[in-house]
């Protein structure tokens, strides 16, 4: 995603301050509903990475992979949210972000999900969320274009993901 926004370029007049609303979201109810299905298919994705559930036990690392795969996105959305609607200019409810956030706190929590105990789970979203949010605000201060922040989210937080494992 990185590459192709740099390669690509902006989109014409990104960058232009009289059309700055011209980029931002259409629709937020599709954006909601589409950072949901992408959660609910995750449900399949990190509890079926077990392979098996033909035991108690591999039930049990089923069910704890859930429990992850629910807190750390949790936190990460809502620490976007806050972020942008008290401290990051200029200040608004942002639930395009919150979305995001979700997302961020996904991804950072995929490859740790079945290692990492609940209170790990939040604490990952919740740096996860950071790491979003600050690889956002360096990709527009940069002006490179990534219409959907998907260097921000997949990028920079599967990253996170990969070192919050060894930690």
């Amino acid at each position: 995603a990185l590459c192709g926004a740099i390669i690509v370029g902006p989109r014409a007049g990104r960058w232009d301050e009289e059309k700055e609303d011209e980029f931002e979201g259409h629709s937020i109810p599709f954006c909601v509903l589409g950072t949901f299905f992408l959660w609910f298919g995750w449900y399949g994705f990190n509890p079926g990475s077990t392979l098996s559930m033909h035991t108690a036990e591999a039930a049990n690392l089923a069910g704890i992979v859930a429990v992850n795969t629910t807190l750390s996105p949790c936190v990460a959305g809502l620490v976007v949210f806050f972020l942008r609607a008290k401290v990051v200019p200029p200040r608004l409810l942002d639930v395009g972000g919150f979305c995001n956030g979700i997302l961020a706190g996904l991804v950072s929590i995929t490859a740790g999900c079945g290692f990492v105990k609940a209170w790990e789970a939040i604490i990952i979203g919740f740096f996860g969320g950071f790491v979003y949010q600050g690889v956002s605000m360096l990709m527009r201060k940069l002006k490179v274009d990534d219409v959907v922040d998907a260097f921000a989210v997949h990028g920079a937080c599967g990253l996170w993901g990969l070192l919050a494992v060894g930690f």
